[in-house]
């Protein structure tokens, strides 16, 4: 958003209504101002609304009224600006933006700051397109961040595309474009690679912020050479050390709540134990699964989380509205409710309990008393965007054998799942291998899994062992969400079954789905990439229940696995990671072998 945008909306006009020469469209009576500029609660507070834009806050706005001026009565409601998610990926929720904004507005979010580097993973710049236009059109703010790392380990997976210095330098031209995305390369930035560096150049050049990824746990001498590369925020932090690293060296720290990355909990202890100052905090979400967002919300339920964590109320609403907006530089124009802003605000009766009433977006009644007021646009998409899975041949259980000539016991590198947290870690089992071939073991949680080239039709199938999940029947589970180059992953307990559930996937065009003993217990189907469904966010969630269920129905007790399995194939998060050339040792960036002779 420019300076411009602001002057179309005709400041004079703003300053009649204020004066009371021309009536608002739109007036607040009666609520409680929480003013996040300067983190007062402010009793009695009117505001008037005219072309999107707040023109008078005050105690009276009576003078602003006119015959056709629509009065709100907030009856003592909390007025808070509308919640901004610094740091998300509307395809975690397996919906499109439409749908998205359905499920987040309806909570109170009003501005989202997105990230598509899942579909330009699988589609290039043309499905940032997609994306950008998409963002357009709602009745919310959507900000997109041109993706950075595609793909994000080059030369440790085969890509479904590739963008560079140059379509970063296109994309920063176009209107809607906030910033370049997250910086997941780290090593490449900490070793001086040309081709980031040059990313990030064009994205300073254009006047827009970096976003950073960086999950190393190290604060030495590589956390400040990729700092000093130009990453502003960081939203991979877990600790309570990494957040205070992070904020003296001037990174805005985004803690996150997503559906399964849980790292609000142990950051915020910067501000609530160690008394740093807020100001360099923002929340965020990062990933949200469209069964949490239907069922519990978005960013009211990273406010209401935080709360829960010991942040004051204000404390936690400044960091998901005035600090965000100041971090992306739009303060000019959301963040506050304050004149000349957009007239982004919501009412709530319990500043404790997060949950909103009435919902405006751009000066726009869009959800009062829960319920939307508005239609929502909808997009087509073209055929290329729905045939993207595209494998040699179907799968058979002769894909998932791991061969060996060993008949004596062999040490196995695992992938070891750890519970709501990207990381995972890297394990070592003593295996006896049987009639050649390493097996799956229930009773000691090791499954396999294989990650399956989709992009290109090239064969290729990389199967590991990974541990963590605790299925204790026969079965499979499969997605062509798997970060970020979004081949195939199915982890399973039985080969059958695997191929199965591949088989299955390749047909609906994409998804997620779970297989026990030949039978199909939750599939989530999404034609869009293999990442999105242009069903209703309702009718999504209802069929991600089902794979959510299918899960626990064999076994699995993780709060939210089928966000951790799309995570087992991202090689910019340590510790061992799989990709269609091999497995991979994140904290060495080197493939290792699935098994190695016991000594």
């Amino acid at each position: 958003m420019s300076m411009e945008s602001f002057r179309q909306c005709k400041s004079d006009d703003l300053a009649a209504c204020a004066m009371g020469r021309l009536p608002a469209e739109i007036v607040i009576k009666n609520a409680r101002w929480v003013c996040v500029q300067t983190g007062e609660i402010l009793e009695h507070t009117d505001v008037a609304i005219l072309s999107a834009r707040v023109a008078w806050v005050g105690e009276n706005a009576d003078h602003t009224i006119g015959p056709k001026t629509k009065v709100i009565d907030a009856h003592e409601m909390f007025m808070v600006p509308g919640l901004l998610d610094a740091h998300m990926h509307v395809e975690s929720g397996m919906v499109t933006v439409t749908e998205f904004v359905r499920a987040a507005a309806l909570h109170g979010t009003t501005g989202m700051f997105i990230d598509p580097h899942e579909i330009a993973n699988v589609f290039g710049l043309r499905g940032v397109r997609i994306m950008v236009d998409d963002a357009a059109r709602q009745p919310i703010h959507v900000f997109v961040q041109m993706p950075s790392c595609v793909p994000s380990a080059p030369g440790f997976e085969t890509p479904g595309a590739v963008l560079g210095p140059s379509e970063v330098a296109e994309a920063m031209t176009w209107p809607g474009i906030i910033g370049l995305g997250e910086m997941m390369n780290y090593p490449a930035v900490i070793s001086g690679d040309d081709k980031v560096h040059a990313e990030m150049g064009a994205a300073r050049q254009a006047g827009k912020t970096i976003g950073g990824h960086y999950p190393s746990l190290d604060h030495g001498r590589g956390f400040h050479a990729y700092l000093a590369g130009g990453p502003q925020d960081d939203h991979e932090g877990t600790t309570t050390e990494g957040a205070i690293a992070r904020a003296r060296q001037g990174m805005k720290v985004m803690m996150r709540y997503g559906s399964s990355w849980h790292d609000v909990a142990e950051q915020v202890k910067a501000i609530t134990k160690i008394g740093l100052s807020p100001r360099n905090f923002l929340l965020c979400t990062d990933d949200s699964h469209s069964e949490t967002l239907y069922r519990e919300g978005h960013m009211d339920r990273v406010l209401r989380y935080a709360i829960d964590e010991g942040l004051d109320p204000m404390t936690a609403i400044q960091l998901a509205t005035i600090n965000v907006a100041e971090h992306f530089g739009v303060a000019q124009e959301l963040g506050m409710i304050a004149p000349g802003r957009y007239a982004d605000i919501v009412l709530i009766k319990d500043l404790n309990d997060f949950h909103a009433d009435t919902v405006i977006a751009r000066g726009v009644e869009i959800i009062s008393q829960g319920v939307w007021k508005i239609d929502l646009p909808q997009i087509s998409y073209p055929d290329w965007a729905t045939s993207s899975v595209h494998l040699m041949r179907p799968a058979t259980a002769e894909d998932f054998k791991i061969g060996t000539f060993v008949q004596n016991k062999v040490i196995a590198n695992v992938i070891g799942v750890v519970e709501n947290q990207a990381p995972t870690r890297h394990l070592r089992f003593s295996i006896l291998p049987q009639d050649g071939h390493i097996p799956q073991d229930l009773q000691r949680d090791i499954a396999k899994i294989a990650l399956i080239e989709r992009h290109h039709a090239s064969g290729r199938y990389q199967v590991g062992l990974v541990s963590g999940f605790g299925f204790n029947v026969p079965c499979a589970v499969a997605t062509t969400v798997a970060h970020d180059c979004h081949h195939m992953i199915v982890v399973g307990t039985d080969d059958d079954d695997m191929a199965i559930a591949v088989n299955e996937l390749a047909k609906c065009g994409g998804g997620q789905i779970v297989v026990s003993q030949e039978k199909i217990l939750g599939l989530v189907d999404l034609p869009i990439g293999g990442l999105m469904s242009n069903e209703p966010v309702q009718v999504v969630s209802q069929k991600a229940a089902a794979v959510l269920d299918g899960f626990r129905q064999c076994g699995c007790k993780l709060n939210n696995p089928n966000m951790q399995l799309s995570l087992l194939g991202l090689v910019v998060i340590p510790e061992l990671r799989i990709t269609d050339l091999g497995l991979v040792d994140v904290n060495k960036f080197d493939f290792i072998p699935v098994i190695e002779p016991e000594v």
